[in-house]
């Protein structure tokens, strides 16, 4: 077996990692709660196996104030009660988002968000879980470390 050395997408190709910090900075408008924000995340990390990026939210919510135990729940929310409806649903549109071929996103998660946050938020909450699965993908197909 070979063993490659791969490089990082900022020493190759610098405006593709332009491109992505334009959509973090994007992601940063959002005026979803700082904390909804590190849960989707955490959850998308999770499940991508980017160690980075979970280690990094990780920290950052603790900043928030998030409680470190429901930081250690995140990954099995289904059966928590420590989560609100609200977060809730955002996990679950982010699991479906982050494992979209497997079936998609639901009718009804899409409309449970929808009647919560709203078309332009909705929309927004999608936009954060594309640009947390993309640095995931960047971090573990390059096994680099990214900071936005």
């Amino acid at each position: 077996m070979t063993t490659s050395k791969r490089k990082a997408i900022r020493e190759v190709d610098p405006p593709a990692l332009d491109a992505m910090l334009t959509l973090e900075n994007y992601g940063k408008t959002c005026p979803l709660q700082p904390k909804l924000k590190e849960l989707i995340k955490i959850r998308a990390s999770q499940i991508n196996g980017c160690a980075y990026c979970l280690d990094m939210h990780t920290e950052d919510a603790l900043k928030l104030g998030e409680s470190p135990r429901r930081i250690f729940a995140v990954s099995v929310w289904h059966e928590s009660h420590l989560f609100s409806e609200e977060e809730r649903t955002i996990l679950q549109l982010t699991e479906e988002v982050t494992k979209i071929s497997e079936d998609g996103v639901s009718d009804e998660t899409y409309n449970k968000v929808l009647g919560i946050f709203g078309e332009k938020l909705t929309a927004q909450i999608i936009m954060l879980i594309v640009i947390i699965n993309s640095w995931n993908r960047m971090s573990v197909s390059t096994r680099q470390i990214f900071k936005p």
